[in-house]
């Protein structure tokens, strides 16, 4: 009988410990044998920051010899521009090489040339009157005269709130305009005649901002009880809430493509919502202090904010995050305003007021050098003419070329009668459609109105503008 095999079962065997030391010395060796090929290649070097590194270096290491070997290229175009120029010279030059008499040195009374270097370093030929070759080399520098603007007269000032006026916004037909102010009314008065029409309650502290849509029938207000409310205008009454904000809403606005509604507070936080289902679809955090102004448009960045943290964000929706953080002020930018026609906009602060150039947040210039704003900017408003104006704390408006940053007309508002001088400051300024009306919304409780002198000429009112060569690029 054959024996059988008799197959026993594995069993089970203990693993084996190690301490903690013998695993991580394994972790050590399996990392070593992972990366070993890459010990003896070089570290990979970004191509832009190599360059950038070498182009520092050689401007401080050897900029006098960079700048030697400039000037000895002009003074070789200069010498050859001068042989090249006088064929008499070249004439005799040739006759003294080949051991030929020469003619006697005479005065010269052919008109020479001169040599112009302008600022890009290339040379030009320009005919002179003198006996002599002339090089001058000079910097040239282009300067933007400003264009003349009609100055600006105050034609109507019209009463009716009994709280200071906070803001306003104009109708798209241009034929009514709405304010908000701190008694907790809005009310819509008549474009022509300054006459109210209507008054909405609604709100049960200061209303801070208002925003009119240009597809719809409403009317959005923004107040520092938290609130942001939509009025139907058909029926006079709130059809929606917007509830979310942790403190006041200083800002309100409509995009002008999507039905979306973006507000900002003193929260720090810019909030966007759908107007048709209330939700608060996306918030954007970011700011350090409370915003206090915002501008919204169609194109990338779609949100600019300004906040009392001194700084300015360019904001991308889709992403859900800030683009870029402008931080060339150093005090709470109270105000932003864009451009109609140009891709560029403007932010306020008591410091200086700033032009920027979209879609990067490029610095173009301060407006007015050292001769800025000196106050307490709360708003502002720029016309398509590149007129822009700005209104301050103390009462005073000016009025700005956008091109230049030449002021040409600087107004103090008046106070009505029976407020107190301190009275005077301005809140809010806007333009009407056709850009011929300026409205500003006062301390003193009032709307005041101001239109173009008709009678002012170029002759009357000319422009005396002197450019500040030490104006400030910062």
């Amino acid at each position: 009988m054959a024996e059988t095999e008799i197959i026993k079962p594995d069993l089970p065997t203990e693993p084996i410990k190690h301490s903690v030391h013998t695993l991580v010395f394994q972790n050590m060796i399996k990392s070593r044998n992972m990366f070993v090929s890459e010990y003896t290649e070089p570290v990979a070097q970004d191509e832009i920051s190599v360059n950038l590194r070498k182009s520092i270096k050689a401007k401080s290491e050897y900029g006098p010899v960079l700048e030697m070997s400039k000037n000895l290229h002009f003074k070789s175009v200069v010498e050859k521009a001068k042989s090249t120029s006088n064929p008499t010279k070249l004439a005799e030059q040739a006759k003294a090489e080949n051991g030929e008499p020469t003619a006697k040195k005479g005065k010269e009374t052919i008109d020479s040339r001169a040599l112009v270097a302008i600022a890009n370093n290339q040379v030009i030929e320009h005919q002179t009157k003198g006996g002599m070759t002339d090089i001058i080399k000079k910097r040239m520098q282009s300067f933007i005269a400003p264009k003349w603007h009609a100055p600006w007269k105050l034609y109507r000032v019209i009463a009716g709130h009994t709280g200071w006026v906070r803001c306003a916004a104009i109708e798209p037909n241009n034929e009514w305009f709405v304010t908000g102010s701190n008694d907790r009314t809005i009310k819509i008065w008549d474009l022509a005649t300054g006459t109210v029409k209507l008054t909405y309650t609604g709100h049960v502290s200061a209303v801070r901002d208002l925003c009119l849509s240009e597809r719809h029938p409403y009317l959005f207000s923004a107040g520092e009880d938290k609130s942001v409310k939509c009025w139907d205008l058909e029926q006079n009454r709130v059809v929606r809430h917007y509830h979310g904000h942790l403190s006041a809403v200083n800002c309100v606005k409509m995009h002008p493509k999507l039905d979306i509604l973006i507000t900002a507070g003193r929260d720090c936080a810019v909030r966007c919502w759908d107007m048709r289902t209330r939700q608060n679809i996306l918030m954007l955090p970011g700011h350090a202090g409370s915003v206090a102004d915002m501008a919204v448009q169609a194109i990338d960045p779609q949100v600019i904010t300004s906040s009392h943290d001194a700084t300015v964000r360019l904001w991308d929706l889709v992403a859900g995050k800030s683009m870029s953080v402008l931080t060339h002020h150093k005090k709470s930018v109270r105000s932003i305003a864009l451009h109609p026609t140009q891709f560029m906009f403007a932010s306020g602060s008591a410091d200086n007021i700033k032009q920027w150039r979209l879609p990067q947040g490029q610095f173009i210039q301060n407006m007015g050098g050292r001769e800025n704003h000196n106050t307490i900017i709360n708003s502002m408003t720029i016309t398509s003419d590149n007129v822009m104006v700005s209104g301050g704390d103390d009462g005073t408006l000016r009025f700005w070329d956008w091109r230049t940053g030449y002021c040409f007309q600087e107004l103090q508002s008046p106070v009505q009668p029976g407020s107190l001088d301190s009275e005077a400051g301005i809140y809010y300024t806007i333009f009407d459609k056709s850009e011929s009306r300026l409205l500003t919304c006062n301390v003193d409780k009032t709307i005041k109105m101001y239109k173009e002198d008709e009678a002012a000429t170029p002759d009357t009112h000319p422009v005396t503008y002197k450019h500040d060569y030490k104006k400030k690029r910062y």
